[in-house]
């Protein structure tokens, strides 16, 4: 019956990839909806930004479903509600209708990602659970490699309603994978919760503990890094190398492969880590650090070398997900793991909201994207600072 867990991750990075295809492929899509929306770099980052604003709530309700429901209906009925609003926005007459779309795609993506990562932690044990979080966490960067491989031609073909079109059929394929073959572990029973006057409190205490902290910390850096990648990659190809659309849009299919390996490699590293899982995490900051800051330099005006820099960038500015998601899972509290993980998402949700637009609003008011990649560099060495040091004093 073990031999089943692969199967279960399978499914899960299946829906995982399914779930977030349309999204991910929006910072690919840049050109195309800059030309034919007439958009801002501002407004192209507020795209991605609707999408996660309803999961900055929705992430902490699915953890507490979670904890109580088989994730089997909810990661579904979720992936189901992604895949309708896709439909509907399908026919969407303008920006302002695909802002709505997606903000109701994101209260749909709300349970994918938690439920997602406590079904594999439910299946696997901590000898092969980094290994097996990289690998589901790495359908986000999956799903963002086929949809800028695809969602490119097909805006460009048949319009950008095409594309939600086609991204609500792929989530609908998701749904009903999941639903269809996910099975809770035989040996697991319904969860246990507490006292409902203690709830709240046990929530408190979740938030000042040391690990959380740390978990909140890094998260809210590296998704800010990770959502800068996401919306300026073709741009900065197309903008400051004078790479074309198409190769810029092929380079970031590279970037998003390039974190599906880091997602995998990093998290099955953090599993043979003497130093534990965490010092993982602070590795991929040092290295989006370096990456971040040689971009800003002439040699980031390379064609050549922008493009191994963006592959460096999605290696570690998307592959800490990896480690950090299962350092996240086994430090919750028993009975409380589906909490745990919609509370870490759902603090980082804040960052995914406001890097988009407030990146993009950089490089319009100064023509430039220096000041972008600086204010990313600054956030991830300041909480370098304060999450190595607090790493230190817990003797990580």
């Amino acid at each position: 019956m073990w031999r089943y867990r692969w199967i279960v991750l399978g499914v899960a990075t299946f829906t995982q990839a399914a779930s977030g295809f349309f999204v991910q492929g929006i910072g690919a899509m840049g050109i195309h909806l800059q030309r034919d929306l007439n958009l801002s770099t501002a407004q192209l980052g507020l795209l991605l930004s609707a999408s996660q604003l309803v999961p900055l709530v929705g992430l902490l309700v699915a953890g507490e479903l979670l904890d109580r429901y088989n994730e089997r209906w909810i990661i579904g009925i979720g992936a189901c509600v992604i895949a309708v609003s896709l439909g509907a926005g399908s026919m969407a007459p303008g920006y302002a209708s695909l802002l709505l779309v997606l903000l109701i795609v994101g209260a749909g993506y709300s349970t994918v990602q938690p439920g997602g990562s406590k079904s594999v932690a439910s299946w696997f044990d901590a000898s092969q659970r980094g290994l097996a979080m990289g690998i589901r966490q790495a359908g986000l960067p999956l799903g963002g490699v086929l949809a800028a491989a695809v969602l490119p031609a097909l805006a460009a073909a048949f319009g950008w309603r095409a594309t939600l079109l086609a991204g609500g059929l792929v989530a609908l394929l998701g749904a009903v994978v999941f639903m269809c073959v996910y099975r809770r572990p035989p040996a697991q029973s319904p969860p246990q919760d507490s006292a409902p006057q203690d709830r709240s409190g046990a929530r408190l205490r979740m938030l000042r503990e040391p690990s959380m902290i740390k978990i909140i910390l890094s998260g809210t850096s590296m998704v800010s890094v990770h959502s800068g990648v996401a919306v300026l990659t073709v741009l900065y190809l197309h903008e400051t190398t004078s790479v074309e659309a198409d190769t810029a849009a092929l380079i970031y299919v590279a970037t998003q492969g390039a974190g599906v390996a880091g997602r995998i490699c990093l998290a099955a590293w953090s599993d043979r880590r003497r130093s534990g899982r965490y010092s993982s995490v602070l590795t991929c900051m040092v290295a989006v650090t370096i990456g971040m800051t040689a971009l800003m330099t002439p040699l980031g005006q390379s064609p050549a070398a922008a493009c191994l820099l963006f592959i460096w960038l999605g290696f570690f500015g998307i592959g800490w997900y990896g480690p950090w998601v299962a350092y996240a899972a086994e430090s919750a509290p028993p009975g409380r793991t589906g909490f745990a993980l919609g509370l870490a998402m759902a603090v980082n949700q804040i960052a995914v909201i406001l890097a988009p637009p407030v990146l993009g609003l950089l490089k319009d008011l100064t023509d430039s994207f220096v000041p972008a990649w600086g204010l990313l560099t600054v956030m991830t060495v300041v909480t370098l600072m304060v999450a190595g040091r607090r790493s230190a004093d817990s003797g990580l």
